[in-house]
């Protein structure tokens, strides 16, 4: 029995589907970068690779009370991740929404994508 082939036209995509969508993605970005960031900074501190900046640093500037623990610490790194996570939640929400209004803009002129499916 041959395949049979079937060719749809995608003319137009919902709004609100797209915009849960890239929001649910982005969402789940957002928990990526915050859990790797928190990962990162587990590994670098339990390395001691914060003391060994502090020493060098404290060599090289003369201080003798330098740590770099003082300028970055866990809180201020894990709230400045929070807040980039939350903006990349926004900007990624916003931009599904911006791509699906341009694409059903641009259906109208171009009439949209041809999609061949076939049945084996």
């Amino acid at each position: 029995m041959p395949a049979k082939q079937v060719r749809l036209k995608l003319v137009y995509i919902d709004f609100w589907s797209v915009v849960k969508f890239s929001f649910l993605i982005s969402a789940a970005i957002g928990i990526v970068i915050f859990v790797a960031v928190l990962l990162i900074w587990t590994v670098l501190a339990s390395t001691g690779i914060f003391d060994s900046i502090s020493t060098l640093a404290s060599d090289v500037s003369g201080q003798k009370n330098f740590s770099v623990n003082s300028v970055l610490s866990f809180a201020q790194v894990m709230g400045f991740t929070l807040v980039i996570a939350a903006l990349n939640v926004v900007v990624g929400t916003v931009l599904g929404a911006i791509a699906c209004v341009l694409y059903n803009l641009s259906v109208r002129v171009s009439g949209g994508i041809l999609v061949g499916f076939t049945n084996q």
